[in-house]
């Protein structure tokens, strides 16, 4: 099913990644809003989960923390760097670069997630052991 192209978004306008770890809703992409030049979602992480070291090939990404705390790691030069991160945060990551995020919080943490150029979002749906769930309006 295709949806149409949105200026305004709310995440029950959109599908919903679901993982072990949390839950995904991407408010722009070149699905919903035709974007060509990044993609932002809202993450939630479940207290205790996070994503596993992982890179993204030739994409920048930020991520800015709205709600709960956890750990970034982010490798430079090669090495792994571990941060405490909180709400107002802002964690950039260059394209290629490994990196991890832990909710070490007691409910749930929010990031939202902006890639450039878009298409992990479109990865992760994709991926063993995701559920969709439909947008809920």
């Amino acid at each position: 099913m295709s949806l149409p192209i949105r200026t305004f978004i709310e995440p029950a306008d959109v599908e919903t990644q679901v993982f072990d770890w949390g839950r995904l809703s991407w408010l722009s992409e070149p699905r919903v809003t035709g974007t060509d030049r990044f993609s932002a979602g809202l993450v939630v992480l479940n207290p205790g989960m996070g994503h596993v070291r992982h890179n993204h090939p030739g994409v920048e990404e930020i991520l800015y923390i709205v709600e709960g705390k956890g750990i970034q790691m982010v490798e430079v030069d090669g090495k792994p760097v571990e941060q405490e991160v909180t709400p107002g945060m802002l964690v950039h990551i260059p394209p290629d670069i490994y990196h991890s995020t832990v909710n070490t919080g007691d409910g749930p943490m929010r990031l939202i997630a902006i890639y450039s150029p878009p298409g992990p979002e479109a990865l992760l749906r994709s991926m063993e052991g995701v559920t969709i769930e439909p947008p809920q309006r």
